[in-house]
């Protein structure tokens, strides 16, 4: 409509006017100086909006090339995955990629608060705010908002003991809280028993699917030979109370297993001295919140919803917990934790299993039935085993052209003579199997698989470090490094069963179990019959791992929930409504010029309202993925609505923490362990959340300063007087 019309009309009032016309101007302004790449990093990490929260959508990642899809639910893929050509896409991926490498958790974030504050720059950039304005506010802000919400911390010790009172009123409780051992049963089995004979367990809850274990996720964790089978009768009305420091548990004594030694009665665990490996553990998960330990409690706290990962934590926590008491080693060893992904079974068939699991072929699967209940003796390699391979700064002879390597040329095909020397120095040292940290070279497998010896390539070296302590093998770069003492024995092989005692064969691929007398290692087994999922749930398992062992380390955790991110919105309004104040020597010291030092006190609060617009995006977009709101517009009533409240309480921490106890914020008394307790609390990372945050910033920061052409060259004058001159930023 003209604006004639619109004034004849009545329609608008000069103010609109007035701001109708600035508006244009203020675009026109910074399209001109064409910050593409702040525009392309808001756009880039839209698509991650939904990735946000603890309800998040998950997304399809189609590769066209071979048109399989994967589900992903994290930043971190989803911008792995995209064909990045921009500079600020380059970057922003650079940054996730090095999130991820440190913290493993918070990707989400950074990428979501990188595309909000993208977009608070560019609208101060629309306001003609100067760029050493924004970045000196900015960088100002989010100081101290770090500094402010220490008060949203929670030490690891306050938070078990609020999570777990009852483990810390008596000894007798702290043993049953932490282990579990003497509240659930755990059966094991011999191998020559022909059919697994059943157990019936009888523990009530009226929640089975969620605060119950399922029965396959029993984990074969009692000895080397031996898989766990539970199940459930039912109609079962049997129940475990718990009562202060006391345990009462009814119903357990009326079924008992009378043929099989490996029995374990409650309340009875020990390790054995002759296989050094942990009896009587079972991995499974409680439906009463008082039979979690204090870390088993703080995993909860920490998975933000996510129960399968928990319950397979859980059991690794019990039993690294269990083995610390004996060995004196630390409570939770991400060192000691490896995955397998297996596809085809169900995923109730997830579980955690004592040593190394991995998949092999199905003719190296034939080696492991040759090998089953016979000791080995081990190679551990931390290279490739190929012959091309040469370790990191190996510098090749200069002036020399090498015109053929193997001087006999009888032995057929290229490469022979390297393949039998390989494979004469593993013969001549009785090397049963061989653990590879990188790649295998085909051939010599198939050599190795003929002479029965088994090669596994792609093994972590946490992995290698545990076989080699367990069976003192000691690592080699080359197989010509080799010698008597390098060689490892006490290793075991065997094919990975199930949880109903049957070996799986999937078909192209075989799951096979490695393990050696002392070592801790623990591999989730994680399962599931859809292809699309196998990365999702992987990647699900090492977030909540690395939350809690980030949460150890940091020995202090934020109270979650959207909690502190609200703080920090309403700090960044205060800051923001207060009086501007004359620049001070402090601040005209950290400018070039005092020109620069005004602006900055005089843009101020302009700079603040925008950065406070980031938080308040990040929480309206967590509000939305959680269903607490309908729309944006009603998660921003819901947010201003706190604001306010929290204003009139005088004290915004004070006000917080009322409403986390109560449970008022986001996943506070629900998600699928709301029935699990009373409120439950959700935590987050300290250290991973505040660096997500600095990246975040730091990188709009990086894009604003460099979003700019540099013309150089003989041309320079031409395009100075050209016309597409005006979109460019000279330097």
């Amino acid at each position: 409509m003209p604006i004639q019309d619109c004034l004849k009309d009545g329609a608008i009032s000069l103010c609109s006017l007035h701001r109708c016309c600035l508006l244009p101007m203020a675009f026109r302004d910074v399209n001109a100086r064409r910050h593409i790449g702040l525009q392309q990093l808001s756009s880039l990490a839209l698509a991650g909006r939904t990735l946000l929260g603890p309800m998040k959508s998950c997304k399809f990642i189609v590769d066209e090339s071979t048109n399989q899809s994967t589900l992903i639910c994290s930043a971190f893929r989803l911008i792995e995955s995209l064909d990045l050509t921009s500079a600020a896409g380059q970057l922003l991926n650079e940054t996730i990629q090095a999130h991820n490498k440190e913290f493993k958790t918070g990707m989400s974030t950074l990428c979501f608060l990188a595309g909000a504050w993208s977009s608070a720059v560019l609208e101060c950039l629309q306001q003609n705010v100067p760029v050493s304005a924004i970045v000196s506010v900015m960088s100002e802000g989010l100081n101290s908002c770090c500094e402010r919400v220490q008060c949203l911390q929670r030490s690891i010790h306050d938070v078990s003991k609020e999570l777990c009172p009852s483990s810390f009123q008596s000894k007798a409780c702290q043993i049953g809280c932490g282990s579990r051992l003497n509240l659930q049963i755990s059966c094991y089995f011999q191998k020559e028993i022909s059919a697994p004979e059943k157990v019936s367990i009888n523990s009530h809850s009226h929640r089975e699917g969620n605060c119950n274990f399922d029965k396959h996720l029993a984990s074969p964790l009692a000895d080397f030979g031996s898989v766990a089978s539970f199940v459930k009768p039912s109609g079962d009305k049997s129940t475990s109370l718990i009562s202060g420091g006391s345990v009462i548990i009814s119903g357990y004594n009326k079924q008992k297993l009378t043929h099989s030694r490996y029995f374990s009665t409650l309340g009875k665990s020990h390790f054995s001295s002759q296989q050094g490996t942990f009896e009587g553990y079972l991995s499974g998960s409680s439906a009463y919140p008082c039979q979690r330990s204090g870390l088993g409690h703080l995993a909860v706290a920490l998975s933000h919803g996510n129960e399968t990962s928990v319950k397979l934590l859980e059991s690794i926590i019990a039993y690294q917990h269990e083995r610390a008491e004996y060995s004196g080693s630390s409570q939770f060893n991400v060192a000691e934790i490896v995955t397998c992904c297996l596809l085809g079974l169900p995923e109730s068939y997830s579980c955690v299993s004592l040593g190394f699991v991995t998949l092999v072929s199905p003719e190296q699967a034939t080696v492991v039935k040759h090998f089953e209940d016979k000791p080995l003796r081990i190679l551990l390699m931390d290279g490739d085993l190929s012959e091309q391979y040469r370790h990191l700064g190996f510098n090749r002879s200069c002036n020399v052209r090498t015109i053929l390597e193997s001087p006999s040329l009888q032995e057929g095909r290229a490469g022979d003579w390297w393949l039998s020397s390989m494979l004469d120095i593993l013969i001549s040292f009785e090397v049963n199997m061989v653990l590879v940290k990188g790649n295998v070279c085909e051939n010599l497998m198939e050599r190795c698989v003929a002479n029965s010896i088994l090669v596994i390539g792609s093994v972590t070296w946490d992995v290698l470090r545990a076989f080699g302590k367990a069976t003192s093998a000691q690592p080699v770069t080359y197989l010509t490094q080799l010698n008597a003492a390098c060689v490892g024995s006490g290793a075991q092989v065997e094919l990975w069963k199930a949880c109903d005692g049957r070996a799986v064969d999937l078909g192209e691929l075989v799951p096979v179990r490695v393990k050696a007398e002392g070592t801790g290692l623990l591999t989730a087994v994680l399962s599931t019959t859809v292809a699309s999922k196998v990365q999702l749930i992987e990647d699900q398992f090492w977030t909540l791992v690395y939350r809690l062992h980030h949460a150890l380390n940091d020995k202090k955790v934020f109270l979650g929930g959207g909690a502190v991110e609200l703080l920090c919105l309403s700090h960044i309004q205060m800051l923001a409504e207060q009086p501007s104040q004359p620049a001070s020597r402090d601040m005209v010291k950290e400018f070039p010029s005092p020109w620069l030092a005004a602006a900055g006190v005089e843009y101020r609060s302009v700079v603040l309202q925008a950065l406070a617009g980031g938080w308040k995006h990040y929480l309206s977009a967590v509000l939305c993925n959680a269903a607490e709101a309908a729309s944006e517009l009603e998660a921003c009533t819901a947010i201003d609505r706190h604001l306010k409240k929290a204003a009139d309480c005088g004290s915004p921490s004070a006000y917080i923490l009322q409403e986390f106890k109560r449970g008022a914020f986001v996943m506070g008394g629900s998600g699928p362990f709301a029935d699990c307790g009373e409120g439950l609390k959700v935590y987050d990372n300290v250290t991973a959340k505040m660096e997500a945050w600095r990246r975040a910033l730091d990188l709009v920061l990086l894009v604003l300063q460099t979003d700019a052409e540099i013309i150089t060259g003989p041309k320079r004058n031409q395009l100075l007087n050209s016309y597409e001159s005006s979109e460019f930023m000279f330097l």
